[in-house]
């Protein structure tokens, strides 16, 4: 278990490096990283929320992101970041947004597309509170483009 509510399986899974055959495999710095998000930021939301939450991405090794087009430093690969999505109606992925910039350290969140009253998804790192930036961004689309605005 990386955490009470993550398992190992949530956190490593992927569709496409299943469809692949692309191993996804934290090494020790990884596995760390993604137990210390985790304790800072999904088990408090959790707690909050009072249900489940669903990780829609977690790790990705170098191989996987680089398939699906991720940032060349996303800090997906590192183990520091997760995209969140409360598919189970306990809380609004934007009440969950607002919760974590209220009352979460964090590095940097994402609004991920959506709409203006609510984003599809939300991306959360964390890194350590000595070099979280605490930074907001909003993605969209314009063609097939994707675009980052700082919203806080």
């Amino acid at each position: 278990m990386i955490s009470k509510h993550v398992s190992m399986q949530e956190g490593i899974r992927s569709v496409t490096a299943m469809r692949l055959g692309v191993e996804n495999k934290p090494g020790d710095n990884q596995l760390e990283a993604m137990k210390l998000i985790a304790e800072k930021i999904f088990e408090p939301l959790r707690e909050w929320v009072g249900g489940p939450i669903k990780i829609n991405s977690f790790f990705r090794s170098v191989t996987l992101n680089n398939a699906i087009g991720g940032s060349s430093n996303s800090q997906h690969c590192k183990g520091q970041a997760m995209d969140i999505d409360d598919t189970y109606g306990n809380k609004s992925n934007k009440e969950m947004f607002e919760y974590i910039k209220a009352n979460l350290d964090y590095d940097q969140m994402i609004w991920e597309f959506g709409t203006k009253d609510n984003p599809a998804w939300i991306h959360v790192s964390y890194v350590s509170t000595q070099k979280n930036r605490r930074k907001c961004l909003e993605a969209s689309r314009v063609g097939n483009t994707t675009r980052y605005k700082e919203i806080c």
